[in-house]
């Protein structure tokens, strides 16, 4: 099994581009179910769960042809409705499959997701948002099985909680529906945009984009004509690479970036000493002559992503004065608190808060990422410590960054990927 071997202790320098979303890529492929006819994606991010959810639609009977970052997909000839457990246990987002084919075909069965295991993330909310739209849905043998002969209908859905996966199924299902569909408490992330706008390109009307409250305009059943579709730069990877420059002190430049999707990330960085040269393409930290704690809560876009605090508890580390990060959405997203410690980091739990004190030096060891995002945790860690750190597990890292190791290779990284 593969994993990442690091020496600490190296500054980093240089500049590397920012790869598409992993997160706006999958709602996008999982979109293109809508439309008949061939849809081009481009910007693609070379991760496994990207090329997961492209397997599962050739599963169902489309095609793909793609060439590093581009892909086109031709759902014309879909003749399965079945998303099979093979591949949704391998990861969560399968399960945005499911709007799309009850919209197009009036039928289908989604395989129960599988995934990191960060929290509860219940589909509950997008199974009663489609019965809301008149589905008729029971759960068997491991699979949701969604029935709606006639298409589905217009229909006011008021998520009680902020599901970014529920709007973007729902929104995916609307677009197809009898009517007038209006989602109220909906998420406003960047990713859910890009949805939108793809969907609203091809003729849908949608109101409210990029507020909690979308109205979309349902065209009773007809299939959809995508426009080409250059995937949104990851907001996740960039706030990553920053943390990287900030706890090693360097100073690096990202390009092919939207310093806007990061501003929540950008803020607590600054707070903390460092500071930005920000063009319209690209964004150059410079580092902090000494770290200030940071203390933080977990939130839905705008604030302050969970998708980033991991990385930021590993800068906290080293950072003066003591952090406290109150993690709000995931109640198992603390699982790389103990790994960091066995580095040498001090981190108290209690609940869903975690106080990290400050230590003067991190020291290699083996540990064990848990997720995909402690898993980047626990290479920044290994980019400061003494020594040998061994990050095991990384399957978890290839899901959602796109050649990690290589990109902080190319900043001066002393890092490898080794079998064993």
């Amino acid at each position: 099994m593969d994993y990442l071997q690091i020496i600490g202790g190296t500054k980093l320098s240089g500049s590397i581009n920012i790869s598409g979303a992993k997160n706006s890529a999958l709602p996008v492929i999982a979109a293109t179910i809508l439309s008949d006819k061939p849809v081009t994606l481009t910007n693609l991010p070379n991760v496994v769960d990207i090329r997961t959810l492209l397997k599962l639609l050739t599963m169902l009977g489309g095609s793909v042809e793609q060439n590093d970052t581009v892909a086109v997909v031709n759902n014309g000839f879909m003749n399965s409705t079945k998303a099979v457990y093979e591949i949704v246990s391998q990861m969560r987002a399968s399960i945005l499959v499911l709007g799309p084919l009850l919209a197009r075909f009036g039928e289908c069965e989604v395989s129960l997701p599988g995934g990191c295991a960060i929290g509860q993330r219940p589909i509950d909310m997008h199974l009663k948002a489609l019965e809301a739209m008149g589905a008729k849905i029971e759960i068997k043998g491991g699979y949701v099985r969604a029935e709606a002969p006639n298409g589905l209908h217009g229909a006011k859905i008021v998520f009680d909680k902020i599901t970014v996966g529920g709007t973007e199924n729902t929104i995916m299902a609307a677009a197809l529906a009898h009517g007038v569909t209006t989602i109220v408490n909906a998420a406003k992330e960047p990713e859910i945009v890009q949805l939108c706008e793809m969907i609203a390109g091809a003729g849908v009307e949608i109101e409210g984009i990029g507020s909690s409250k979308i109205v979309i305009h349902g065209t009773g059943q007809k299939s959809l004509t995508f426009k080409e579709v250059e995937i949104i730069p990851d907001r996740i990877e960039a706030g990553t690479y920053l943390c990287a420059a900030a706890i090693t002190q360097s100073m690096i430049t990202l390009n092919k970036v939207n310093a806007e999707h990061i501003q929540a990330s950008i803020d607590k960085l600054e707070a903390m000493g460092c500071s930005f040269e920000i063009e319209e393409t690209s964004i150059t930290i410079k580092p902090a002559q000494k770290l200030k704690f940071v203390d933080l809560i977990t939130t839905e876009y705008p604030g302050f992503p969970t998708d980033m605090q991991a990385q930021f508890m590993a800068v906290a580390t080293i950072a003066e004065g003591e952090s406290l990060i109150e993690e709000r959405l995931f109640e198992n997203r603390f699982m790389h608190v103990s790994e960091l410690n066995r580095l040498g980091a001090d981190i108290w739990l209690k609940g869903n808060i975690a106080a990290v004190r400050p230590v003067k030096t991190l020291y290699g060891a083996d540990v064990m990422a848990t997720d995909l995002r402690a898993s980047s945790a626990l290479v920044l860690a290994g980019l400061i410590a003494n020594g040998v750190t061994n990050v095991h597990r990384i399957y978890h890292l290839d899901r959602g960054y796109d050649n990690l190791e290589g990109k902080l290779s190319a900043l001066g990284a002393n890092i490898t990927r080794l079998h064993g």
